[in-house]
């Protein structure tokens, strides 16, 4: 009986060899930083803080389906007019796919990887907002589908044949998005 289920796992995993195949391979920070330019009069303050949350992504080819995702994460903490602290972190990972079409692949780019990403950005953040002497921080999650249909659709948008557009030689930077 246990032959038997060795040959049928054996069997199966021969066509998998043809299909897509999507990896990890590696998860670390490529960059981290924490400035908390105001402290310690900063502490003092009874203002409430208004926190801002930038997000960027850049995708490098390091191989044949091979791509490292640098997920960025900017963490602005105001109080009144001063700055409180700003946290940084570029959460990377290594990613291979093979068996995918170009569509498939660019989404799995745009929404997996970073899925896969922010949840060790997300701690990273959180960890050195507290050790810089401020309450622990947990970002909310990030809808990183919904991020990539805006980015599908700018793209689209951008691509809109010419007789759609403003004519660029009498237009001023701004004037695209006005029209």
């Amino acid at each position: 009986m246990a032959d038997e289920q060795t040959n049928g796992a054996a069997g199966a995993a021969e066509p998998q060899g043809t299909q897509a195949q999507f990896n990890l391979q590696k998860v670390y920070v490529k960059d981290a930083s924490f400035e908390a330019p105001n402290s310690p009069a900063i502490f003092n303050e009874q203002t409430t803080p208004a926190l801002q949350l930038n997000l960027a992504q850049n995708v490098t080819v390091l191989g044949e389906g091979v791509f490292e995702v640098v997920l960025g994460l900017t963490l602005t903490c105001t109080a009144g007019e001063k700055t409180a602290y700003l946290a940084e972190v570029k959460q990377a990972g290594i990613f291979s796919f093979s068996g995918f079409d170009a569509r498939t692949q660019d989404m799995m780019l745009g929404i997996y990887c970073p899925n896969a990403l922010f949840p060790f950005g997300r701690q990273a953040i959180s960890d050195l907002v507290q050790a810089g002497g401020f309450p622990p921080y947990l970002l909310q999650p990030i809808n990183f589908e919904a991020l990539y249909a805006e980015q599908l659709r700018r793209r689209a948008q951008e691509q809109q044949p010419a007789a759609d557009t403003v004519d660029a030689s009498f237009a001023q930077p701004g004037d695209a998005d006005k029209a």
